[in-house]
């Protein structure tokens, strides 16, 4: 059993109830066994209960306790922009974006209200605007690109009624934002209503075919199902192929009150490096507050000494532009998976097991790709042909991201060379409470963590993915791997794959 994530806490987790569900008992029959209790995950469920299918999801953790529930929750525009992907996969190409993510906002749209889910879902306008001259370039060109891919966009002077100036920026008209854990929490009773099972602290350890079943073997049983749909952020299933392919990223977000109704109810975001995303909140409707969540700075996951830093950033930004901005009442981070060539991949997973499905990729649009990724999976489990699946069909090649894709493969490469390199500190000693550090003990490089009470937890420092060397996240209180996202908690246990076994646990010789 996975034991309470020790890091931040969102906005969302904080008012949100989650149903709670019993793990896994015994081995159990179904049509579809779908793994991860996110947004892909819950979706992908429903749409197939909808069908009449019989559906069985397993989750790791809890329901929402990954990156759904650590998400900014917009549905805005691809975060790759339309004049990149136009480049990349020409104008069908930035069509099938510009469809599918209209599609998959009105979808959930349709299902908050057919199932009645009370999760603040609204539409409203996003802008995409640039604080520095070269930007403007930038803004130009995603307004043609927009425009040609049939998105619905004009450009302004500036964003309105805002307390600083935008300067000129490209309105996207019938965005929308929402609660997400309140969302998924409306999917899971809408899923058991239609006989679907759902078992949390049931975590996914491998898949393997036989005959013309796939079996996934858990933690606390087998589930057979003729189709595997795989929707945990990064597939666990592949050693190698999709992580190759694309790479994970740590994305920093505060929550500060404001006097209600002092910040307009727009979707804000910019060009600029680093760059941030911002829209109101308002869980509570009987406080006198609104909250405005802000969110950017993000970086190569376990690959940043100082990752409270993030923060401060964030906030200097904010209060430079938002003087009624007041306390900071929330500060969480998530992961965002960026392919190489930035599309997502929904579909088959490529490795030739034609009925194991794969939803990942969400480049920071994780509402929409995720929402988008279980429409077009439920269409090839029912058979149907689905338009966008050429565009975001896994087993594609990283041609139109080559040289991402050589970068990010040479900066994972280059991390196998930390298991030649000293420790951090010079012994346990010197770790302070609550933080932790890789001490070189003999040949040995251990993940040494030190508990509020002084005592130690000890485990290798070797990802049980391929072998990187993990690293320690003080924000998150957790090891995460610089090479391909996996992460740990405290206690080694798995938060975030595509890692699925502990990291093995150590003791000190000195």
């Amino acid at each position: 059993m996975s034991v309470p994530h020790p890091g931040s806490t969102s906005i969302w987790m904080a008012s949100a109830e989650m149903p709670r569900v019993a793990p896994l008992a015994t081995s159990v029959h179904t049509d579809v066994c779908v793994i991860g209790g996110g947004i892909a995950g819950l979706t992908t469920a429903y749409l197939l209960a909808l069908e009449g299918r019989r559906v069985v999801l397993v989750e790791a953790v809890e329901l929402g306790a990954g990156d759904t529930g650590r998400t900014t929750a917009h549905f805005f525009p691809p975060d790759n922009r339309y004049h990149h992907i136009e480049k990349a996969f020409g104008a069908d190409g930035a069509k099938v974006v510009a469809e599918s993510f209209t599609q998959a906002t009105e979808k959930v749209g349709a299902i908050v209200d057919s199932e009645r889910i009370d999760c603040e879902f609204e539409r409203l306008d996003g802008y995409l605007f640039s604080l520095t001259t070269p930007g403007l370039a930038g803004i130009h060109e995603e307004f043609s690109a927009a425009l040609r891919a049939g998105v619905a966009v004009d450009e302004v002077v500036r964003a309105p009624d805002l307390s600083f100036d935008t300067g000129q920026c490209v309105r996207f008209s019938n965005l929308a934002q929402f609660h997400p854990l309140r969302y998924l929490a409306g999917l899971a009773d809408a899923i058991v209503r239609r006989g679907g099972q759902i078992y949390t602290q049931t975590r996914a350890l491998d898949i393997e075919a036989q005959r013309h079943l796939q079996v996934v073997r858990t933690d606390a049983g087998e589930v057979r199902a003729d189709a595997v749909v795989v929707a945990t952020n990064t597939p666990f299933n592949d050693r190698v192929v999709m992580h190759t392919k694309q790479s994970a990223y740590r994305t920093y977000v505060l929550g500060l009150r404001v006097p209600r109704g002092s910040v307009p109810r727009v979707l804000l975001w910019d060009n600029g490096d680093p760059y941030y995303y911002v829209r109101v909140a308002t869980p509570d409707p009987q406080a006198d507050h609104d909250y405005l969540i802000v969110g950017g700075c993000d970086h190569k996951v376990g690959q940043e000494e100082h990752p409270r830093d993030r923060y401060r950033v964030i906030e200097d930004w904010v209060r430079e532009r938002f003087p009624m901005a007041g306390a900071v009442d929330y500060r969480w981070s998530g992961e965002v998976m960026e392919p190489a060539d930035g599309v997502a991949y929904l579909g088959r997973n490529p490795l030739g097991d034609g009925n194991v499905y794969i939803i990942t990729g969400d480049s920071g649009n994780g509402m929409t790709h995720c929402t988008a990724g279980a429409m077009l999976v439920t269409d090839l489990i029912m058979g149907r042909d689905n338009p966008w699946s050429w565009l975001y069909e896994p087993a594609r090649k990283p041609t139109h991201g080559l040289g991402e894709f050589v970068r990010e493969q040479a900066n994972a490469l280059a991390h196998y060379g930390d298991w030649l390199k000293g420790g951090e500190v010079e012994s346990a000693d010197d770790i302070p409470p609550g933080e932790g550090a890789i001490v070189r003990d003999g040949a040995r490089r251990l993940a040494v963590s030190r508990e509020a009470d002084g005592g130690l937890r000890v485990h290798s420092a070797a990802c049980t993915h391929l072998g990187c060397v993990v690293s320690w996240n003080a924000a998150e209180r957790s090891w995460d791997c610089p090479c391909h996202g996996s992460r740990f908690d405290i206690e080694g246990m798995p938060l975030h794959g595509p890692a699925t076994k502990p990291l093995e646990k150590a003791e000190l010789k000195q």
